[in-house]
């Protein structure tokens, strides 16, 4: 635990109350040491009063108590917001945590010499089990981006990626969780249709993914492999991924993906 670091949000939405929730959870820093603010000034209080962290009226008052500001707003909303305290987090790590905005976009709205990565996180950074992706190109020095790892390593795998990559890394990271989702979605009402309670579908279908994940993890296994692993001659599996690749379930999934990036 870094008891002397304070950090704080600027915008306090759902990915900033995810990244809290995990640092709390994985005791990274305790509540007192964690700030924020929102527009919502009554909506802030609730939520950060349910955590215990600290809501700050103005992101001036926010950025005076905190050593690392994580940005949290909307993208079209950061040039605002940060324009009024560009002179004083010259000063301070900046974090953000805003799709699209990346090193040289920030470079053209902050004061000359601002030490600033941008990041892209998903929402099980909740549960300490996200992911991080995180733009190679930075201006932290080695003890902040040192002190950047000990803060964030805790909540997720944190990726570094070269900056033509960071829209695709985001992209299935950030967007997989849904699609991930969508299929335990669709796993428990198969389930549910031949008889299974909807609880106990839910959990079968979350678990089986969380340790198909890990498995293909911790073994660096090809998934071709891990599925042909499980998919005997003439068995029951493999009729079911004869029937997905006749209904071009990859195909719908590449072509999701495909079309995130060319929107």
């Amino acid at each position: 635990m870094d008891r002397n670091i304070k950090l704080g949000f600027i915008g306090f939405g759902n990915m900033a109350q995810a990244m809290a929730k995990g640092l709390l959870l994985k005791e990274v820093l305790p509540p007192k040491q964690i700030y924020a603010c929102a527009k919502n000034w009554e909506k802030l209080r609730e939520n950060a009063g349910d955590m215990g962290i600290q809501p700050c009226k103005t992101a001036r008052e926010l950025c005076e108590n905190a050593d690392l500001i994580v940005v949290a707003v909307k993208p079209y909303l950061i040039q605002e917001v940060l324009e009024p305290v560009k002179d004083i987090l010259k000063d301070k790590v900046l974090v953000s945590v805003a799709a699209g905005w990346l090193f040289e976009k920030y470079e053209g709205i902050l004061a000359p010499g601002t030490h600033h990565i941008s990041t892209l996180p998903n929402t099980p950074v909740s549960i300490g089990e996200g992911i991080i992706v995180c733009e190679r190109q930075h201006s932290l020095t080695k003890e902040e981006y040192e002190l950047f790892q000990r803060l964030f390593a805790p909540i997720g795998m944190l990726q570094p990626v070269d900056t033509k990559q960071f829209g695709i890394a985001g992209t299935i990271s950030g967007c997989g969780p849904a699609f991930a989702a969508m299929f335990i979605e669709a796993l428990a009402d198969a389930a549910v249709l031949h008889g299974l309670p909807r609880e106990l579908s839910y959990g079968l279908a979350s678990q089986m993914i969380a340790g198909t994940g890990k498995l293909q993890r911790v073994t660096k296994a090809h998934p071709g492999a891990m599925k042909d692993a499980v998919c005997s001659p003439g068995g029951t599996t493999i009729v079911g991924v004869a029937a997905l690749e006749r209904d071009g379930f990859r195909s719908a999934v590449i072509d999701a993906v495909d079309r995130i990036m060319k929107k």
